[in-house]
Order: C-alpha cells, then sequence, then structure tokens
C-alpha cells in the first residue's frame, strides 16, 4: 500500500501551523532579499534555529549587503557568527562569497540550482533551499529531516539525501516542492525527531507504517504533569580533555544534543584555561570544578535552568582536591555529576576508589530521602561481563576487579537502577574504546558511563542511550530522557 501524501501533508500543514516557524523561513519573511536568505542558509547548516537567529541579526547590522561582507575579514566574521556550528569553515566562505558573486555573476544571487552550488559553503541542499525560499520557485530541498521522514513513511526508499531529492523530483506532486521542506523541519524539530520520535502524540500516527523508528515510551503521567511536555535530555560525556574536544566538535555535539543538563568530566583544564565560546554557551548555565592539579581530572555542569544550589565535593579533602563531584540541586532533584577515579595499573589506587565509592553511596542515600537523585559520570568500572568486550583477559584489571564490581553489586542491591539496562539487555553497547589497537572501529570497548537514579525515580526515566555515533574523545556521550 502506497503512502497517503495528500492526507498527510494536509494533517501536518494544520499540526505546524503551531509549531515555531524554521529560521530561514522566518528570515525570508522579514526580508525578500536574496542575499540574507542565502547566508542565513550557510550559516543554519548543522546550527540550532535560536543560534542562527542571533548569529544572523549580529551579522546583519555589520553586513546588510554583499559589499558591506566583502569589507569584513575573516577574523571578524567568526566572532561575529559564533557559535554557530563550523563557524571557522562557514566564516570562511562567507568571506570568499563576495568576489565569487562578482566574477560567477556580476554580484547577483542566482536563482538556479545548479549555478548555486559553485557559491562557497552551499551544497545542493542549500541551493535548493534558497531557489524556495528566497525566489520562491520549485525546487526540492532535501536536508536530513526530509530524508529521514520520508524513508519513515515508506515514499521513498534511499540511502543519502540526494537520493531522496532525486526520488522525489520523480514522484512527489509538484504543489508541494516550494512548502515540503518547511514542513518537515518544523514537523521533525517539534514531533518526528531523530532520536525517540513522539509517535505517542503524532498526528498522523494512523497514517505512518514507522519504517525503522524507535519511538519513545511514556508513562502515562508523572504528578500533576503531562508526561509529553515534562520530558528533559539529560546528558554525561568524559571528554578527555575539554581543550581537545573543542578542536574535535564539541560544541556541535553539544548542540545536536540537545540536553537540558549536560555533564562533563576529565575537563582537565581551570576555567580560565578555556575559551569563551565554551564559557559563555547562549542558553546555558555554566558550573566548572576543575582539580587543583593542572591539566587532570575535574568535573562541569552546563544547565538551561539556573540551580536552587550548587555543591563542590563530598566535603572530603582528599577526594575534592580532584575535582571529582559536582552536585546540583533543582526543584525535584539533585543532579550528581562524578568522574569516579582509576584503580590504575596493578590496582595501586583500588583502597582509594573503594573509600570514594563508599563515601558516594553514602552521599546518594543522603540526598534520596530529600527528592529523586540522577547520578551520571565516568564511573570507571564496567558492572557485567555484557559490559566489556573480553571479559576473561580483565578480570583483574582496574574496572572489572572484583573489588569494583563488588561495590556496583551493593548499588544495584540499594536498590539504584542502572538506566541503560532498563531499555536495553544487548552486548556490544559500550562508551569507552582505548585509543590502540583501532578499538573503536572493531568496537572492542567497555561500558563504563553511567546514569544511575534512586529507587524512587525509575518510572521517571523514559529513555536511555548511548551515543557512540558521536566523536571526540575516547568515551561517547551518554543520555536519559527524564520526567
Amino acid at each position: 500500500m502506497s503512502f497517503p501524501i495528500e492526507s498527510a501533508v494536509a494533517l501536518l500543514k494544520e499540526e505546524v501551523a503551531g509549531y515555531q516557524v524554521p529560521v530561514v523561513d522566518l528570515i525570508a519573511a522579514q526580508t525578500k532579499d536574496p542575499f540574507k536568505v542565502l547566508v542565513a542558509t550557510i550559516l543554519s547548516a548543522r546550527t540550532k534555529d535560536e543560534v542562527t537567529a542571533a548569529a544572523s541579526r549580529k551579522l546583519f547590522k555589520r553586513a546588510d549587503t554583499v559589499d558591506d561582507l566583502g569589507r569584513l575579514s575573516v577574523s571578524e566574521l567568526e566572532k561575529i557568527i559564533y557559535p554557530v556550528g563550523f563557524f571557522r569553515n562557514k566564516a570562511k566562505y562567507l568571506a570568499a562569497l563576495p568576489a565569487v558573486l562578482q566574477e560567477e555573476f556580476g554580484g547577483r544571487i542566482p536563482d538556479v540550482v545548479e549555478q548555486l552550488v559553485k557559491l562557497p559553503g552551499v551544497g545542493r541542499k542549500t541551493a535548493n533551499l534558497v531557489v524556495v525560499v528566497a525566489f520562491n520557485k520549485p525546487a526540492i530541498c532535501v536536508d536530513t529531516h526530509v530524508h529521514r521522514i520520508m524513508n519513515i513513511w515508506g515514499y521513498v526508499q534511499t540511502e543519502t539525501p540526494l537520493q531522496t531529492e532525486m526520488a522525489l523530483r520523480e514522484k512527489l506532486p509538484l504543489k508541494y516542492w516550494l512548502s515540503i521542506n518547511s514542513l518537515l523541519v518544523a514537523f521533525g524539530q517539534g514531533t518526528c525527531k531523530p532520536r525517540f520520535p513522539h509517535c505517542d502524540r503524532c498526528v498522523i500516527a494512523g497514517l505512518c507504517p514507522q519504517i525503522g523508528v524507535n519511538p519513545r515510551k511514556v508513562a502515562a503521567d508523572y504528578g500533576s504533569k503531562s508526561s509529553a511536555s515534562a520530558v528533559r535530555r539529560f546528558v554525561s560525556w568524559n571528554v578527555n580533555g575539554l581543550r581537545a574536544a573543542l578542536k574535535k566538535g564539541f560544541l556541535d555535539s553539544l548542540h545536536e544534543l540537545d540536553a537540558e543538563i549536560f555533564a562533563l568530566q576529565e575537563i582537565k583544564a581551570l576555567p580560565d584555561q578555556l575559551p569563551d565560546e565554551v564559557k559563555y554557551i547562549p542558553g546555558y548555565h555554566a558550573y566548572w570544578y576543575p582539580a587543583r592539579k593542572k591539566g587532570y581530572s575535574g568535573t562541569a555542569v552546563l544547565c538551561r535552568k539556573e540551580p536552587l544550589e550548587v555543591v563542590y565535593g563530598l566535603g572530603k579533602e582528599e577526594f575534592d582536591d580532584e575535582g571529582r563531584v559536582l552536585t546540583l540541586e533543582f526543584d525535584d532533584l539533585y543532579f550528581i555529576n562524578i568522574y569516579f577515579p582509576n584503580a590504575q595499573h596493578g590496582l595501586k589506587r583500588i583502597e582509594f576508589k573503594q573509600d570514594f565509592n563508599g563515601e558516594v553511596l553514602h552521599y546518594m542515600d543522603m540526598l534520596a530521602k530529600k527528592k529523586s537523585v540522577v547520578l551520571c559520570g565516568d564511573l570507571n568500572v564496567a558492572h557485567k561481563e555484557i559490559d566489556l568486550a573480553n571479559p576473561g583477559a580483565n578480570a583483574k584489571n582496574p574496572g572489572f576487579s572484583p573489588e569494583e564490581r563488588a561495590w556496583m553489586d551493593e548499588v544495584v542491591g540499594a536498590g539504584y537502577v542502572d538506566t541503560f539496562r532498563m531499555f536495553n539487555q544487548e552486548p556490544e553497547q559500550y562508551s569507552w574504546w582505548s585509543y590502540r589497537f583501532n578499538a573503536r572501529a572493531k568496537n572492542i570497548g567497555w561500558r563504563i558511563d553511567y546514569f544511575v537514579v534512586d529507587p524512587g525515580s525509575r518510572d521517571r526515566v523514559k529513555a536511555a542511550a548511548i551515543h557512540d555515533d558521536i566523536l571526540g574523545s575516547d568515551h561517547c556521550p551518554v543520555s536519559i530522557d527524564f520526567v
């Protein structure tokens, strides 16, 4: 049975009317200037709409025309458009744009896809979007949302956005060409999300075959709030040096994961050693807890909502010198971000770690008497044999020693929940890989990064995930959706 595209589009037009308008469409509604639409479209790639909008406003105050843009240097453009994704590359594209426009097209913005793709920083997706939005001419812009959703519907069966564009050119009625991108971008951002789409409240659920979809799990109710509106994404990531991670796309990953709370471990830096681009991220409050020793350990938390209180450490000097425990108190929960010690080769530091572990469990028990506890971080232990690739060879090694695993048994025995295993009992699910022996490519790894919640908060966890597709560290981010 073919997918009923006309019925779906009709329902979605009504549904997304109340959604946030995609930023490029918003800019086009404010100005008919093709130059501004082109620039905003270049800025929007791999960037959240609110960040694109802010950067566009700043840029257009300095460069209202192509000629104005030509007077700005790459370094000036970098400062203006930060923190859009890949801002350094985009600054280079924008700096080169005026000369190419003048040489190739006499200073005008072309209205043909094949000409637009000759401009720096412009691919087919951008070119098609400019043709549609700036010139109101039929074209099919296929971004990740359009490609993904069309395949979920089974309307196309394609592997790449380019294949989707070509298939839609053959199949999609011309009357939808102008509107399909903005429609599906809004729908993809608001309901049919890339991770755990909201099928439970989708207006076309009765039409959609949900091909390849893993919908979110939603509780019937939690307190007086509807679960659909209360779900929050929490992310934890051992970045193994934040300054190094920044050079590997950290900010792009942060914006892509779109977390309410983003916890970092092993930042290996003092705040004054970090650039402003990470110390002052729009929309986030930042709390830093570095180790006294430079270039070692340390934790940080970025959160959208300001906490009631921030607690640094456990109140024990022997542990707190290393900046390992950072707790934020909110109205309904304590959020504890921890970088657990490594027992080290030969288990030289196992006693220190056992003492630390005992203090942490006592701390969790104390806080759980008051409100929900969400603990996350690099626990530096694989609990079960399923949690590492070679359990036999590591039976007495740090991270899989009997002493460390026994502490995890104690935590679970006390009722605390390893949230990932609530949803996934599959092997070969890892969050850390050695940099040696091409371990990550071979998936020879360990699951040592966790979200743990108190017994009474188990039902508040609606999803848990390991984001092993995100690079930038020897660890990958892990997350939960929490109500």
